[in-house]
């Protein structure tokens, strides 16, 4: 069964790891094989990768559209947590949710959980900055 994605004007998304706009029309797309891809607002640049969590979403999601440097990607991604579990303790649970994911390679799912750890994290930066 074919996966219908309906693009808005101008809305970028990847697929198999290609960068694809969409032009001044909705448009519609059937993607009839099983294949990586991220919508517009799943997607973050490197320079939106400022705090270690969302250093983390934006290495996963190279796992995710680019399989050619897992390896490399996998030892980034094995700092990036380690850095964040030593900084702050309470981020364990999900951290092993993430990594689980990861080493699964269930990509798309360890990415969802790197959201609420990223939101996870700014309720913390916030708590800090407002405590100063």
């Amino acid at each position: 069964m074919a996966l219908k994605i309906t693009l808005k004007p101008h809305e970028r998304m990847i697929i198999g790891g290609s960068l694809i706009k969409n032009g001044c029309k909705t448009a519609e797309l059937f993607l009839e094989n099983r294949v990586s891809l991220l919508r517009q607002k799943d997607i973050m640049s490197e320079e939106e990768a400022k705090s270690p969590c969302r250093r983390i979403y934006f290495v996963i999601q190279l796992m995710y559209i680019d399989n050619g440097k897992l390896k490399e990607y996998h030892g980034i991604f094995r700092e990036l947590l380690k850095d964040v579990a030593s900084a702050a303790p309470s981020t364990k649970e999900q951290i092993e949710k993430i990594t689980d994911l990861t080493i699964a390679g269930k990509y798309y799912q360890a990415l969802k959980a790197v959201r609420k750890l990223i939101n996870y994290e700014e309720e913390l930066l916030k708590y800090v900055t407002e405590s100063l």
